[in-house]
């Protein structure tokens, strides 16, 4: 019988590392530590060996199409199915970077948003029945903060909280905010002062689609939920954030093992600490 397979992407440091300790200590299977160098994969991999964790790595960059497409191969060849996908891998756009806004937007989008729809496009047809994928988003994914200009920001975030919003509408309104920030107006267009908000956002809107898929798929069970993990002490948050890497684990890893047969919980979002957190109309929490 063929193991169990659990894939954390992006997960040589940051959260991504403490969602690996995490699940090598609770998840039934192989836990696959992935990412886009492989010196420092393999390294992450010998620092868990040391605490007594003993993960599978595998290379897997999501701003490459060939990357992604290898690894699917891999899982399909070797084991022929996929139990656990955290989508944690991603890149921040940082206020003080050089690159004009419209670069950034064009690089933060395609790999955090369109990097991860990759992804799940080529390990989905791998998913096995009961398998749960998560999004590790961000307070900033809520869908409060497309908090441009009015009335175009309610507008934007009407589309994008429909019940009815399919993939190809999500991926024309992502690609029109990289136009927008190209041509210099998004902010009139009502879209926030950030990608980084932009690619999370989308993440979580890309749940409650991928869930209503998942509700029609015949493999029973599909489950797909985004999260943000807490304000974390990392490089992504410029080590400004309070929490360890190991509370940030806590809401990817409760959604990554969630239980057979659930009926909540299905293209949700939840907050750090596993508060359930209405995406669409809030309020979130003031705290991180």
């Amino acid at each position: 019988m063929a193991p169990r397979i659990c894939v954390v992407t992006g997960a040589n440091k940051g959260i991504g590392y403490g969602i690996m300790k995490e699940l090598c200590q609770k998840f039934d299977g192989l836990v696959y530590l992935t990412a886009r160098n492989e010196e420092r994969g393999k390294a992450a991999v010998a620092e868990l060996n040391k605490l007594g964790y003993f993960p599978r790595f595998h290379l897997l960059d999501i701003d490459s199409e060939d990357s992604i497409n290898t690894f699917a191969e891999y899982l399909k060849k070797t084991y022929n199915g996929l139990d656990v996908l955290v989508n944690n891998a991603a890149i921040s756009d940082q206020r003080t970077a050089a690159e004009p806004f419209g670069e950034q937007a064009e690089n933060t989008i395609r790999v955090n948003y369109f990097g991860t729809l990759n992804v799940c496009r080529a390990l989905f047809p791998l998913l096995r029945p009961h398998a749960r994928v998560v999004h590790v988003s961000s307070s900033f994914g809520h869908l409060s903060y497309i908090n441009g200009d009015e009335p175009q920001a309610s507008s934007l975030r009407s589309k994008l909280g429909s019940p009815t919003l399919t993939e190809e509408e999500l991926n024309a309104i992502i690609n029109d905010f990289v136009r927008a920030a190209k041509a210099g107006t998004w902010k009139e267009e009502g879209w926030p002062e950030r990608s980084y908000f932009v690619s999370k956002v989308g993440m979580c809107a890309l749940a409650r689609i991928q869930q209503r898929a998942f509700d029609q798929d015949p493999r029973p069970d599909l489950v797909v939920n985004s999260c943000h993990p807490g304000y974390v002490d990392t490089d992504m948050s410029l080590h400004l954030g309070p929490a360890t890497i190991e509370e940030g684990a806590v809401s990817p890893c409760y959604l990554a093992l969630l239980p057979n047969n659930i009926k909540d919980l299905r293209g949700a979002y939840i907050w750090s600490k596993k508060q359930v957190i209405d995406w669409v109309h809030g309020p979130i929490p003031d705290t991180q």
